[in-house]
């Protein structure tokens, strides 16, 4: 099935260059190059000729439907790749430069499955990319274009129009669960979910967008929220957007803070992380003379959202006048595109406290103090979600904890190659579907939520939920609980015991400390989740920061940490050897 052109990523970056070929689209700033920031900037009619050239290269290595991998550093060569693989036809693959040893499977598994005709990448790390050149032996080798030694100089042709297949990329999904998935994402998933997108955070905006709107984004193109916002939001909107590296956020988050200041009417996204960094890591100096008035949409997603890290936030940037509105907690998912509900514009971000008890039993009931604090994704608007009992697959009455399901034409296609998992996830149909309630397909997220005062709150992850003593207990809740103490990331995971589960909690230790004081901070930590979750902690483990396996979005493979406890591979630094 073939996608129209004017109803594509091609056909709206040719719209852009036609109407604004001189306004400025993308502007690269790299720290690496300089540590003040060298900012590399290209317009509508620079992108698309530039698109044409790299579509027209590769058009000499395969077919329209044939796949393309994005294997390159965050750069403006990334973006370039990707659009000129969705250009020529080709169905484009973007994924992470390993940078560790952990990610190589990844890449490798990616590789195989997608079975790439062509790899886009830089002559910087050609060589190194070569080497996943043979994720199966059975396959042909890709071709490997460097893009930045293209001649996007000499005036060329633009290439040739070609039959777009209706999948424009696929995305690849590191999984906290599960081994990694290619999401089959269309032209007119992306188009619907950006729209739905733009309607509900500029929902306090009777004209939507302001004309002075400006994209800032070290989020990696690899990751769904990454490209749809640094990429395809500016697309839409046909307003500029300032990228950086998730590197260089890093290295100082005060220079995410310092482009919000910099530039007009900003939108961004971030993980919960992200929010904490910045408050930790910008100094009044770095904002001198600066003022965050002017950001509009801060999208806080992809991991669970803190209440104390957006009052943190909104405290320690209200000397600069951040407005409090301007955070927006989020929900969604790569299946679904993106995007599936926020919290309302124009007011600061709802919390409620549950009572942990009737949580263990599947209900969400109001409580005073003490409790989960939850954080509101909002009332979905733009898509649809129901909450549903995943056993009976009838929807949830409010109030009730459930699965949160998913319909429209913004959820993909399903997974790559992949029927069975597709059948699975994307095939959900309602038992009793109420009035106006379609009975499938529906997408099941996973995702465990509850509708609360018209308002969607997620628990955690159903594969993630920790059975001990015949109680529920939300990993989520308990990490909270203990990065108060410790600072870092926390793994709350469950451990197969004779009769039963036990818990355990590895803990990465953000600051060092006097090696005296490990025993304090484990019976401080021992004591408040008992206390506040009625659950006895069996293990407590500390260890250095960077120990914890990750997904490629940063999230903690909870998984994997099992296996590694098990194995004893962690390297505690509570237990001398």
């Amino acid at each position: 099935m073939m996608a129209k052109i004017e109803h594509s990523i091609p056909g709206l970056l040719k719209e852009r260059a036609e109407k604004q070929p001189d306004d400025v689209a993308y502007t690269f700033v790299d720290y690496e190059v300089d540590a003040g920031g060298y900012a590399e900037s290209l317009t509508w009619s620079e992108v698309y000729d530039r698109v044409q050239v790299i579509a027209a290269n590769l058009a000499k290595c395969g077919s329209p439907g044939d796949r393309a991998v994005i294997l390159a550093p965050q750069s403006m060569e990334y973006v370039l790749a990707f659009l000129g693989a969705i250009q020529a036809g080709f169905v484009a693959v973007p994924l992470s430069m390993p940078q560790m040893r952990q990610h190589d499977e990844r890449v490798t598994g990616a590789m195989k499955d997608s079975t790439p005709v062509a790899v886009l990448t830089t002559s910087a790390v050609v060589d190194d990319v070569k080497k996943f050149g043979h994720a199966d032996p059975r396959q042909r080798a890709p071709k490997f274009i460097e893009v930045d030694t293209l001649d996007f100089d000499s005036p060329s042709a633009a290439a040739a129009e070609v039959s777009l297949p209706k999948t424009a990329y696929l995305q690849y999904t590191s999984g906290s669960t599960r081994r990694p998935a290619g999401v089959v994402v269309n032209h007119d998933n992306v188009l619907i979910n950006v729209g739905q997108l733009l309607t509900d955070y500029y929902e306090a905006y009777p004209d939507g967008a302001p004309k002075d709107t400006t994209i800032v984004s070290w989020l990696p193109f690899y990751h769904d929220m990454g490209l749809i916002v640094g990429v395809f939001i500016p697309m839409m909107l046909g307003c500029p957007s300032v990228l950086m590296s998730p590197i260089a956020f890093m290295q100082r988050p005060a220079r995410w803070m310092q482009q919000l200041a910099s530039n007009t009417s900003t939108f961004t996204a971030a993980p919960n992380f992200a929010f904490e960094l910045a408050v930790s890591r910008t100094r009044d100096e770095d904002l001198a003379g600066l003022d965050l008035g002017g950001v509009v949409v801060m999208i806080n997603g992809a991991e669970r959202v803190h209440g104390s890290t957006v009052r943190r936030f909104n405290e320690r940037f209200a000397a600069f006048n951040l407005p409090a509105s301007a955070m927006r907690p989020s929900f969604g998912l790569a299946e679904a595109t993106v995007y599936v509900s926020a919290s309302a514009g124009g007011r600061p971000p709802t919390a409620v406290r549950f009572d942990y008890e009737k949580l263990a039993v599947g209900h969400a009931e109001r409580c005073d103090e003490n409790g989960s604090e939850l954080i509101s994704c909002g009332t979905p608007r733009s898509t649809t979600v129901r909450v549903v009992d995943p056993e009976t697959r009838v929807e949830n009455s409010a109030g009730k904890i459930g699965e949160v399901w998913l319909h429209g034409k913004h959820v993909a296609g399903g997974y790559w190659h992949n029927p069975q998992l597709t059948e699975e996830l994307f095939a959900g149909q309602l038992a009793e579907p109420t009035d106006g309630t379609p009975q499938g397909p529906w997408l099941r997220t996973g995702d465990l939520g509850v509708m609360f005062d018209d308002e969607l709150f997620i628990i955690g992850r159903i594969k993630d939920l920790l059975i001990v003593d015949g109680r529920n207990h939300y990993p989520d809740d308990i990490e909270a609980t203990v990065v108060e103490f410790t600072g870092g990331r926390v793994a709350a995971i469950s451990i197969p015991d004779e009769a039963s589960e036990k818990l355990v909690v590895i803990a990465e230790l953000k600051k060092q400390i006097d090696p005296s004081m490990l025993e304090s901070v484990k019976q401080q930590v021992t004591a408040a989740i008992s206390m506040t979750h009625s659950v006895r902690l069996a293990d407590f483990a500390l260890v250095g920061p960077g120990s914890l396996p990750l997904t490629t979005s940063g999230k903690v493979r909870r998984a994997a940490s099992v296996e590694l406890y098990r194995s004893d591979g962690f390297r505690r630094l509570d237990v001398t050897t």
